[in-house]
């Protein structure tokens, strides 16, 4: 028996958008499922072609970025992240979920085979700069799929009527061409109905929550928001997962400065930096790391000192004032 519907779907599609790496991990899906049913010759031969086409392949190539095409064109942006899981400082049961969608995406087929879905509709919401746009780009990074940023200014039309039809066109494309979908700053489309209990706001949740429910496992649908308490309660019911991120402190703290300085801060005290930097995002101290390496490599320092550090995260706690 050849490969299923589903699979060849996914194939044509991950070869119509170039991403070769898909199309060879869907083959290998197939693969798979022929073992299991007892075709190991047929399996066999899927593994070797693979193998081939793998090795033809150009060092270094790169997945073609899939571009929106027709009216969903102006609804979304598209990106291809250059950001891993490695690059992402998070609490150990943040980076445990991510894990589980990534594991589940990357096994999809064998799922959808046995009639489970994937873990496909995110909910991430958490104080600004922790982290909550970055786990899009890292899920779409890890997964050689394309970034799509849902353009909120587009699709909150001021033209009566027009928004629902607009986010139907999304969640259409979702359905034909996979990828990470991002709704960032998500509150504006899933504020709390109950002081609009008519007009467009309404309409606009309630189309928004149908298409959430019905969406395609095909793709991953992200939304981000710093504001979880004016969301309506309806949404969270319809989310595979909510994630909740917080400030780092402590161990993270030193793990984004770390990242972003290297040998810069080799040696360094950090009693003094851990106290000051409490209460800043994960942003706020890429931006103090920054500024600090950039003030010691003007003095012609190879190295950040503490002095550097408190005073650039005293700037940032000034800006955020």
């Amino acid at each position: 028996m050849a490969a299923s519907a589903e699979h060849v779907t996914a194939m044509i599609r991950s070869h119509s958008m170039g991403d070769d790496e898909g199309f060879f991990a869907v083959a290998l899906q197939a693969a798979a499922k022929e073992a299991r049913q007892g075709h190991t010759r047929l399996a066999n031969d899927i593994k070797k072609a693979v193998d081939a086409s793998r090795s033809a392949l150009p060092s270094g190539s790169v997945v073609h970025l899939a571009q929106p095409r027709g009216d969903v064109a102006d609804l979304v942006v598209a990106s291809q992240p250059q950001v891993g899981l490695r690059d992402l400082v998070l609490s150990a049961d943040l980076l445990a979920s991510l894990r589980r969608v990534l594991d589940e995406q990357r096994q999809r087929m064998r799922l959808l085979d046995h009639g489970f879905v994937p873990a496909h509709r995110l909910l991430l919401e958490g104080p600004p700069g922790t982290g909550k746009t970055m786990t899009a780009a890292v899920l779409a990074h890890e997964l050689s799929l394309p970034l799509f940023t849902v353009r909120l200014d587009g699709l909150l039309s001021k033209y009566m009527g027009e928004t629902a039809g607009k986010l139907r066109l999304v969640f259409d494309e979702a359905a034909k061409r996979r990828g990470v979908y991002l709704f960032d700053e998500f509150d504006a489309l899933g504020g709390d109905r109950s002081g609009n209990d008519v007009g467009e706001a309404r309409r606009i949740l309630n189309s928004f929550l149908v298409f959430l429910e019905q969406a395609s496992p095909e793709s991953i649908i992200v939304a981000a928001t710093n504001h979880r308490p004016i969301l309506d309660k309806a949404l969270f019911r319809r989310f595979d997962l909510v994630l909740t991120y917080r400030l780092p402190e402590g161990r993270q703290v030193r793990e984004v400065i770390r990242g972003r300085l290297g040998t810069m801060v080799t040696g360094l005290r950090w009693d003094k930096v851990d106290t000051a930097a409490q209460g800043l995002s994960h942003a706020d101290l890429v931006e103090a790391a920054e500024t600090a390496a950039k003030g010691a490599l003007m003095r012609d320092y190879t190295r950040v000192t503490v002095e550097d550090l408190l005073a650039a995260l005293g700037e940032r706690w000034a800006a955020s004032a």
